[in-house]
C-alpha cells in the first residue's frame, strides 16, 4: 500500500462504517439532519472516483487496488443498504438480493485472484453508480415527499438497482470464461 490511491481507498473503508454509524442513529425521515448525511455519503462515494483518477494519472494502478477498491465500495454501499432496511426505508428483499450478488462478487473475485484480478467494468461501474444514486434518493429528505406503495420514485429505484445488479454479476461471469 505504497501510493496515494492506496491510501485513499483504505481510508474510505475506516471512514465507511462511522458514516454508517451516523446514518443509523442521526437518520429521521424529511429531516434536514438527512441533506447532512446525504452530503457525507456523497463525499464517501466520490472518493470511489478520486482513488481511480491518482491511480491512473501517477501509473500507480496495482492489484491490490483492483481488489481493494470493490471491497471499499461493498462497505459503504451494501452497509448503507442493510443501514435502511434496518429503518424500513429500503425493503429487505432487495437489500438481500443486492448483498447476495456483491458477496458471491467478491468470494469469486477472491477465488480467481491468484490467477487474475478482475478490474471494474463499464457495466460494474455503472452499478455502483445507480446503487448509489439509489441510496442518495433514500437518504435525502425527499424521499418522504413522493412516497406511494404503487409507484414511486423509491419503488423504480429499488427495482432497478436490484436488476441492474444482477444484471453486471451476468455480465462479469460471462466475460470471465
Amino acid at each position: 500500500m505504497s501510493n496515494l490511491a492506496n491510501a485513499v481507498t483504505v481510508l474510505r473503508i475506516l471512514v465507511a462504517p462511522v458514516f454508517l454509524w451516523f446514518l443509523y442513529t442521526e437518520y429521521t425521515p424529511s429531516e434536514p439532519v438527512n441533506w447532512v448525511l446525504l452530503a457525507a455519503f456523497i463525499l464517501i462515494a466520490a472518493t470511489d472516483g478520486i482513488d481511480g483518477a491518482i491511480a491512473r494519472r501517477t501509473a500507480t494502478v496495482s492489484k491490490l487496488g483492483k481488489l481493494l477498491d470493490p471491497i471499499a465500495d461493498k462497505v459503504l454501499i451494501g452497509g448503507s443498504f442493510v443501514v435502511l432496511s434496518m429503518l424500513d426505508v429500503v425493503p429487505w428483499w432487495a437489500t438481500i438480493a443486492i448483498l447476495v450478488r456483491e458477496i458471491g462478487m467478491t468470494i469469486y473475485r477472491l477465488i480467481v485472484v491468484n490467477d487474475r484480478v478482475i478490474a471494474a467494468s463499464s457495466t460494474g461501474k455503472f452499478k455502483t453508480v445507480f446503487q448509489c444514486i439509489a441510496i442518495g434518493w433514500f437518504i435525502s429528505p425527499l424521499n418522504v415527499w413522493t412516497y406511494n406503495p404503487d409507484f414511486s420514485i423509491s419503488f423504480g429505484l429499488v427495482y432497478g438497482a436490484v436488476f441492474v445488479t444482477w444484471y453486471s454479476a451476468f455480465k462479469y461471469l460471462r466475460a470471465s470464461r
